[in-house]
């Protein structure tokens, strides 16, 4: 216990929330780290982990990059993360009431919404015990074919591709999309749009198909993505697929994609990237276009479109100045972003206290 409480001073953490419900099956952990700059956000993770230490390692480590992801994007929460821990996949609308009930016990300190295993469906249940879930349809007002997480991944990708080419358009670039998910589909969609070369991976042979009649994308064995002679490589699945054994495959000039913690090891593989001369999109930056318009929903008046979008737009610029510092002062992406990020943070630590029971936000 020692230890676990030494890492979580060590790495900022707040809170970790342990929580279980024999009748339904419920089991998890909500980790809490920064809320200097708001209340806690976050979404809920459904995983069957290998063991309580793999729980635990995850929400701690997803919940400081949701810290992270909001003070680069210049949103106003702090950073927290779920887990629902179950052995099989098998869940049910009871279950996920019982957790809505462990997430309204947070009296707004802690706003939640979809992640692995948690989609429409589920926020639903959740919805059902608690407001503070966001992400469901009715909530937004998106115009036909918008996704903002897939939108933010484009607009790193742009930048990136105007460090490197000196030229924002991806349209004659080659594009390697890792996981054709709801994000990675979306940014196939995007960039289908731009008119790029793009081949995609993933198990999900059924999903591959429907890319490959729908787009006309080129595809890949999911072992073999990481040797693709390409432009840009787009991880866009689970973490931690960056690392000793697949960084020295890898045949790209660009990393940008929207899977979280692509790093194995965020200052090792980081620097190894940067000396490569591969130009990595720090992930919490790439992929938070999704976080910008759901939390949107969150300030004074509601959702805004235009306003959401417009944050979502500020990817690319934010990029453009990470990439820039770390050329000219040679040092890998992820620490310039980790040090814009501390400096807001820190700027606004004195104007304000953490959030905590006594002062809640009113939605």
């Amino acid at each position: 216990m020692t230890d676990l409480l030494d890492r979580m001073a060590n790495n900022g953490h707040t809170e970790l929330k342990a929580f279980r419900d024999e009748a339904t099956g419920l089991k998890g952990f909500v980790g809490i780290h920064d809320t200097t700059l708001g209340s806690a956000g976050g979404g809920t993770r459904r995983y069957a982990f290998e063991s309580e230490a793999d729980a635990i390692e995850d929400v701690l480590r997803l919940s400081r990059a949701m810290t992270y992801k909001y003070a680069l994007a210049g949103v106003n929460m702090g950073g927290a993360k779920a887990i629902i821990w179950i052995d099989e996949d098998e869940h049910s609308e009871e279950l996920y009431r019982s957790y809505g009930r462990i997430v309204d016990s947070f009296d707004g300190r802690f706003v939640t919404g979809g992640d692995i295993g948690t989609d429409v469906r589920e926020l639903r249940w959740i919805g059902m015990e608690t407001d503070y879930v966001v992400g469901l349809p009715e909530q937004f007002d998106h115009p036909s074919g918008y996704h903002g997480g897939g939108l933010g991944v484009i607009r790193a990708m742009e930048a990136c591709s105007d460090l490197v080419y000196d030229d924002r358009s991806l349209g004659d670039l080659h594009v390697v999309v890792q996981g054709v998910g709801e994000m990675g589909t979306s940014i196939v969609r995007y960039l289908d749009d731009e008119g790029a070369d793009v081949t995609v991976a993933d198990p999900d042979t059924a999903s591959v198909d429907r890319l490959v009649d729908h787009y006309g994308v080129s595809t890949v064995a999911p072992k073999n993505v990481y040797d693709v002679d390409c432009d840009i490589f787009a991880p866009s699945a689970l973490g931690f697929v960056l690392n000793d054994e697949t960084i020295p495959r890898l045949q790209c000039d660009i990393i940008c994609g929207a899977a979280n913690n692509q790093l194995e090891d965020e200052k090792r593989h980081g620097s190894k990237l940067h000396n490569r001369g591969i130009l990595y999109a720090p992930d919490y930056l790439a992929n938070a276009g999704r976080t910008i318009d759901d939390t949107d929903l969150l300030r004074t008046g509601g959702y805004n479109h235009e306003r959401a979008r417009e944050m979502v737009n500020r990817i690319y610029d934010r990029m453009l100045t990470i990439g820039r510092r770390s050329r000219t002062e040679d040092r890998p992406t992820g620490e310039i972003a980790d040090e814009i990020a501390e400096a807001r943070i820190e700027a606004l630590r004195e104007m304000r206290s953490p959030v905590t029971e006594t002062r809640v936000p009113q939605w």
